[in-house]
């Protein structure tokens, strides 16, 4: 029916997407350099906690270049095809970074129980240096993201954001195992650090991943209460009643909302027009960017009940 968007969403939609951007490409390029450094490092000091350092370093380095990689292709344009243009691809992106915390994390669980049987040897002091520099780069990474991008909101930047996360924790892990091996020459504790990181990437991998099928089962929005949007449309004036509901999530922050109205049959179209208007402005206040309201009298073809009823025989609902 109406399908103008509120214009002040969209700048700041813009806004943050730059700095997201921004924010990628720089955190990126530092971790691409330190990984090189990081992997050279833990082939000459031989150490399992800093080549899976690296690996998580380089797949670091691989999402954050995805993510990046998804919000350029998610500013092609709309085409007639392709009617929600290419945001979609940032949630696949997401996914895909979710996706491939778990597969690490069940790779170096793997890696760490082999060592655990046959304990290699560890050049230990050159593991310290290599992993206090490694948490530094690491930690200055992901404050700089949760500054100045959207780690919260955004589920592309999210993911980028986690694997960063995970990273910082696989050199603390690295530190300590490289402490306790100098002290008590504990051979062991190389492999249970990289137990420990393995444990707390497939969580948060485990955790991105439910929430990117969510949005691609076409589930309504974490941050928004179906029943609310419910009572904003029947609470405006003139709708009798509402059905066939449907809210979506297109890609972090754009949030789609179809719905029927049923009003009096006598209204001007200008009349039940303002109607639709007025719930479109009530709802861009809850989260919803995009609407579009059928609006019907008394007299629809539809069932009534607010969400859409799956029936595959549906004759008999137009024997009016």
């Amino acid at each position: 029916m109406s399908t103008h968007h509120h214009e002040h969403h969209h700048h700041a939609h813009a806004h943050t997407h730059t700095a997201n951007k921004k924010v990628l490409r720089v955190s990126f390029i530092i971790i691409a350099a330190f990984m090189l450094l990081e992997a050279f490092g833990g082939w000459l000091t031989h150490s399992l906690a800093l080549l899976s350092d690296a690996g998580h370093m380089f797949s670091d380095a691989f999402s954050l270049g995805v993510a990046l990689w998804a919000f350029k292709l998610g500013e092609k344009e709309t085409t007639l095809q392709k009617t929600f243009g290419y945001k979609r691809f940032e949630i696949l992106t997401a996914m895909f970074n979710g996706l491939s915390l778990v597969v690490i994390a069940v790779l170096i669980f793997y890696e760490a129980v082999k060592r655990l049987l046959y304990p290699p040897e560890i050049a230990t002091l050159g593991m310290l240096v290599i992993s206090v520099v490694g948490l530094l780069v690491n930690i200055g990474v992901a404050v700089y993201m949760l500054k100045n991008s959207d780690t919260e909101a955004n589920v592309n930047m999210r993911g980028a954001y986690l694997h960063v996360l995970s990273d910082l924790l696989g050199s603390v892990g690295a530190i300590a195992a490289a402490v306790l091996m100098m002290a008590f020459g504990w051979k062991w504790a190389d492999p249970l650090a990289s137990v420990f990181v393995a444990a707390l990437v497939g969580r948060s991998g485990w955790s991105l991943l439910k929430q990117t099928l969510h949005i691609l089962m076409e589930g309504a929005p974490e941050n928004i209460h179906t029943d609310d949007l419910l009572a904003v449309i029947r609470n405006t004036d003139g709708v009798k009643s509402v059905h066939d509901l449907h809210v979506w999530t297109i890609t972090s922050n754009i949030n789609v909302l179809s719905c029927h109205i049923v009003v009096d049959g006598s209204m001007t179209v200008a009349e039940s027009e303002q109607i639709a208007y007025r719930i479109e402005h009530e709802l861009s206040h809850k989260n919803i960017g995009h609407c579009t309201i059928q609006i019907e009298s008394e007299h629809h073809p539809h069932p009534d009940s607010v969400l859409c009823a799956n029936e595959t025989d549906s004759t008999h609902h137009h024997h009016h």
